[in-house]
């Protein structure tokens, strides 16, 4: 007696949605496996979060690459013309000017994905390779799907930083573009260790 094959036992019992948190289990899970074959010595592991948005793929797009709205929900402007090869820079609109991440724009495809470097210690005496973020907005039946993947991180202290901040960033521009408003607290005022 045989059974049905396990594809369909998949397609039957894990939704649409599930999909994509179970594909960024399955990346940690090999990586935390290959980190632990090679005694701790592979690289930081990569960083993926999904989330669904009640807008259109042109929307998201707008948000991400908007300056405007950037600063409405990140509190820093996104600025560049989001050209391949061009420059982008994360600029703080509180009045300083300062500019707390830098990169280039690798790949641009408007509506559907953007792939940009990201340098946030941009005038370090001993600089880095800059790690990559790669945004990807994917029209899911009458919503969208906004994967971000952040890869090549430095060390654990990115990594922990990142897994802070961006679920803030993500939750307030899901926000902005379902109701129109912000949430009330900041990104960086959303993490357990802000005071």
């Amino acid at each position: 007696m045989s059974g049905p094959p396990i594809h369909e036992i998949e397609e039957r019992w894990i939704s649409e949605f599930d999909k994509p948190r179970l594909q960024a289990i399955s990346v940690i899970k090999n990586q935390a496996e290959e980190y632990a074959m090679t005694n701790g010595t592979a690289s930081v592991p990569t960083y993926v979060y999904v989330t669904y948005i009640r807008a259109s793929a042109d929307q998201v797009w707008q948000a991400l690459t908007d300056a405007d709205l950037t600063a409405r929900y990140w509190g820093h402007a996104n600025i560049s013309d989001w050209q391949p090869g061009s420059a982008w820079e994360h600029r703080r609109v509180d009045g300083s000017g300062v500019v707390d991440v830098v990169g280039e724009v690798i790949k641009a495809e408007p509506p559907t994905r953007l792939v940009i470097t990201f340098e946030d210690t941009p005038d370090a005496e001993a600089p880095r390779e800059p790690s990559v973020v790669t945004f990807l907005v994917e029209p899911h039946q009458d919503i969208v799907r906004l994967t971000v993947t952040h890869e090549n991180l430095p060390n654990q202290e990115m990594l922990h930083g990142i897994s802070r901040g961006w679920p803030a960033v993500l939750a307030n521009l899901k926000s902005l573009l379902e109701t129109g408003d912000v949430l009330p607290q900041a990104p960086w005022e959303m993490s357990p260790g802000h005071a």
